[in-house]
């Protein structure tokens, strides 16, 4: 055997290598060559779990009931646990979405009562967890000192104060800990009292990800908003609660959620963020008229405007937003706009808006404007969707309101002289298009797949709601680029000359 094999990290690396491609029986027979492999390889196989279950599975079929994994019919030995845990000490990363869910309370009693003062898994450094009211009591005993950083998301209707003692454990039972991520947690007073402390406790400066979507308490919003190590933060403004001015210079991506009014805005205003490049923002305010308006004038005293890639802003009502106040923002590369046409069109997106807009943001990626397109014969032309085309060719993702009725081959325009206009068929990136309910008339579908190819000519897919005029579009569209692809000139393979 080659002496480089004697070298444990070389033995880990080529593991991790098996492990990647999934080559698990190689893997295996790797492990058998030499006695000394048997524990790099293990570290290696077990370090990443998607579940507990293969962890249980390694004590012995016979202390399970019949049916499956889900009571014990007899207590594992000694013996036994030491087993288990002669692999748990090797797990480092945890991600439990439904071995629980089939495990009986009485296994997870046991487990509990088996561990006591001994974590699990002593060396777990991520965890990922769905969380049900009977087994919050053994997540003390999943994590760890060394935990850095925990996902978990809540079951519905589970018990308030169980789930706040859990949040307030945190910073003790993870000293350690720099991400932080918690879905579907109830908006009350007491978990907004539980994240508050959490907040207060623990070790501020180790802190780089809070992702969490509730209200917090004034001392716990100071703290918050002035986090020095802070680089993804998602939050929740409550009723008419401000925000300090806010000094995270190390921000890159922000969430915000309100539900009253916008004057929260001004904490913007003069903010130290950094290089902060993702903003969304989740409105569930009655008035959202004047938003983006306000947000240019506070976004406009701070460095955001040089470093804003991605920016959303999603409420539920109609909206008629102001998009030059967007123009500044040039450096964008998604933008998306969502509102509501529940209740008729709200959507006032016309030609020259987009031109102007794609003018000014010509690294565009994704764009997407209003909801799914409603149906109403309004929106932009094919003078639009080809100032698009032009001005934004890294386009790739779009969702906007448009005329089909103005999709005619003939009546396209071109923004430039046909050298250009060439160049410009070359590098349009657009592949998806969203459709939504806007009606394609059948005898139409084949003049709108034309003109649609003639703008952007590597569209290959468009999201419709079910309409057999699309579903011609659509499968003009893919027969087109396969007919492109058998008609491109193939490279006939060289002979290597020898000098």
């Amino acid at each position: 055997m080659h002496d480089c094999l004697c070298v444990d990290e070389i033995v880990r690396l080529i593991t991790g290598e098996l492990v990647a491609a999934t080559q698990h029986a190689t893997t295996i027979a790797f492990a058998c060559c030499r006695k000394s492999f048997d524990d790099p390889v293990l570290d290696v196989l077990w370090e990443t779990q998607c579940r507990l279950l293969p962890l249980l599975k390694t004590l012995p079929g016979d202390i399970w009931s019949p049916g499956g994994y889900k009571t014990f019919q007899r207590l594992p030995t000694t013996q036994e646990w030491a087993r288990l845990r002669k692999y748990a000490r090797r797990m480092r990363d945890l991600q439990e979405e439904d071995t629980l869910n089939r495990i009986s309370p009485q296994v997870l009693s046991a487990l509990q009562f088996h561990l006591l003062n001994k974590p699990l898994l002593p060396n777990l450094k991520t965890l990922a967890l769905s969380i049900r009211d009977d087994y919050i009591p053994l997540i003390p005993y999943i994590l760890s000192p060394g935990t850095t950083a925990i996902t978990m998301r809540a079951f519905e209707n589970l018990p308030e104060v169980v789930l706040a003692s859990m949040i307030t454990a945190l910073p003790t039972l993870c000293p350690g800990l720099q991400s932080i991520i918690l879905y579907n947690l109830p908006k009350t007073p007491i978990i907004t009292a539980a994240l508050s402390r959490f907040l207060l406790t623990t070790n501020r400066n180790i802190l780089e990800h809070f992702w969490v979507a509730c209200p917090l308490l004034e001392e716990a919003r100071e703290v918050l908003y002035k986090l020095p190590g802070l680089n993804q933060l998602q939050t929740m403004i409550n009723g008419s609660a401000g925000l300090p001015t806010l000094v995270l210079p190390g921000l890159i991506d922000l969430s915000i959620g309100y539900d009253h009014g916008y004057d929260w805005l001004q904490g913007f205003r003069g903010a130290s963020l950094g290089y902060l490049d993702s903003l969304q923002i989740f409105s569930e305010s009655d008035s959202v008229d004047g938003f983006l308006e306000e947000f240019e004038s506070v976004a406009l005293t701070t460095s955001i405007s040089k470093t804003l890639l991605a920016f959303s802003f999603h409420t539920p009502r109609a909206w008629r937003p102001n998009y030059r106040s967007l123009l500044p923002f040039t450096k964008l590369e998604g933008l998306v706009i969502q509102f509501s046409c529940r209740f008729g069109c709200s959507s006032t997106i016309d030609d020259d808006t987009i031109t102007d807009s794609a003018r000014a943001m010509p690294k565009l990626e994704t764009l997407h404007i209003g909801g799914s397109p409603c149906g109403t014969p309004a929106g932009i032309t094919t003078k639009g969707l080809s100032a698009l085309a032009h001005y934004c060719v890294r386009l790739s993702d779009l969702r906007i309101h448009f005329q089909v009725a103005s999709l005619a081959p003939l009546e396209t325009p071109a923004f430039a002289s046909h050298d250009e206009w060439s160049v410009l068929m070359e590098d349009c990136a657009l592949t998806v298009l969203d459709a939504g309910d806007t009606p394609v008339p059948e005898e139409s579908a084949l003049m709108v797949a034309l003109t649609l190819l003639r703008i952007f000519p590597r569209l290959r897919s468009i999201e419709y709601s079910d309409d057999e005029g699309w579903e011609t579009v659509t499968n003009a569209i893919l027969l087109s680029g396969k007919l492109a692809y058998h008609s491109r000139p193939r490279e006939t393979p060289q002979r290597a000359v020898r000098s």
